[in-house]
């Protein structure tokens, strides 16, 4: 099976606040967007924390994101493979990592991102390669053809 990279499976754009923006707002944009964490960015648009449901629990009286974020963020590029990230998520313990080019904020990988291809899985009814995805490739990574993916159903248990 061929590899699948972040650029596959990022979501963009990216729910990010700034620096300077205060807790109440931030915690109005986490319920606002249904997410557990946000990113913060400086004016570039580099990532330079995050915050998240669990830092505003535990220090909620800090007045801005500068305060209560989490400067240790782990990132990654878009063409890192998708079973790096995965392991990088289990071994680290996070929940989602940012996906940088050029030091610039280009997506976000989550776990559910990664859940996601576990159900989703395209074979092509030419050669029976299988490609994961949210949308069937525009062509067989093996023979090329441009036949018509058939959504291949994970059976259920391990």
């Amino acid at each position: 099976m061929t590899m699948t990279t972040v650029r596959e499976i990022m979501t963009a754009p990216v729910v990010v606040v700034q620096a300077d923006d205060g807790v109440a707002r931030i915690a109005a944009t986490l319920d606002e967007h249904r997410i557990s964490a946000v990113l913060v960015v400086d004016g570039d648009g580099g990532v330079v924390g995050l915050v998240s449901e669990y830092d505003l629990l535990v220090t909620p009286a800090g007045p801005t994101a500068r305060e209560v974020m989490t400067t240790a963020v782990v990132s990654v590029t878009a063409d890192t493979d998708v079973e790096d990230v995965r392991h990088l998520l289990v071994d680290r313990r996070i929940h989602r990592v940012p996906v940088v080019s050029g030091g610039t904020l280009v997506g976000i990988v989550s776990r559910a991102d990664i859940v996601a291809l576990l159900i989703t899985e395209w074979v092509c009814p030419v050669c029976g390669e299988s490609a994961r995805g949210e949308q069937p490739p525009a062509s067989c990574p093996k023979c090329h053809s441009t036949g018509a993916f058939a959504m291949q159903e994970q059976p259920p248990g391990p």
